[in-house]
């Protein structure tokens, strides 16, 4: 009990200090041998209360670095329910460019087996750029069912795909799968994102189904992982 008391007292300690500036965001916390000599204990016990920082969002450890403090004012993204970029960046409130790199049809298998979609039927290909605040930091690669989207645009594309479904195209979309994962940044990523020294991207991937459970959409969300809080919320329910 002693040693989980050190890590969780060392833990709030190092919060308070991110918290009051002391190390303010992007710059390095003191090493784990530099902290474990301000505290008086051992590195297991920093390396514990350093993981624990990193899973709530303190800090992102970086190769060959150490552990960077990251912006703990970081955009709070929902993991339920189905909102467009558009309506979240107008929610809150942030100055946003959305830059189409790609607009086409893929001819990958894998997709289209992930869309179930039959031989003579195309599926659109979109890739787009989130930039906040002048900083490139999420990569949208999206697919769409060309049977339930038959047409889409620059112009599209660039403003709200969603909005075109729903609003010129009378759809209604009603739930999606969503899985979140921690990955290794690809070439891609490193191409179209600012990712500064971030070796890993989070990623969403997301099936979207109409409300007449017809599976239209499937998508990847590639975010850097300093920007963004991924919330939900939960009921309990007793079995």
């Amino acid at each position: 009990m002693a040693a989980i008391k050190k890590y969780l007292k060392i833990y709030h300690d190092l919060v308070e200090n991110i918290q009051a500036n002391k190390w303010p965001k992007s710059t390095l916390l003191p090493s784990e041998n530099e902290l474990a000599a301000m505290y008086h204990t051992s590195r297991e016990t920093i390396r514990k209360a350093l993981n624990l920082l990193a899973q709530n969002g303190y800090i992102q450890k970086v190769r060959g670095k150490g552990s960077v403090v990251i912006d703990i004012h970081k955009f709070s993204f929902p993991v339920s329910g189905i909102v467009s970029y558009k309506e979240l960046v107008e929610k809150l409130d942030l100055k946003s460019r959305t830059i189409v790199i790609k607009l086409g049809y893929t001819e990958s298998r894998m997709i289209r087996d992930t869309l179930n979609v039959p031989d003579g039927t195309k599926v659109w290909s979109v890739n787009r750029i989130r930039e906040i605040s002048g900083e490139k930091i999420i990569l949208d690669k999206d697919y769409f069912n060309e049977r339930y989207v038959p047409l889409l645009s620059e112009r599209i594309c660039s403003q709200s795909i969603y909005e075109h479904i729903e609003e010129e195209l009378g759809l209604i979309i009603g739930f999606a799968q969503k899985e979140i994962v921690i990955e290794k940044a690809t070439e891609e990523d490193q191409q179209w994102l600012d990712l500064e020294d971030f070796t890993d991207v989070v990623v969403i991937r997301s099936h979207v189904y109409l409300d007449d459970t017809s599976l239209f959409q499937y998508t990847e969300s590639r975010h850097r992982p300093d920007k963004f809080r991924f919330v939900d919320f939960a009921r309990r329910v007793k079995g």
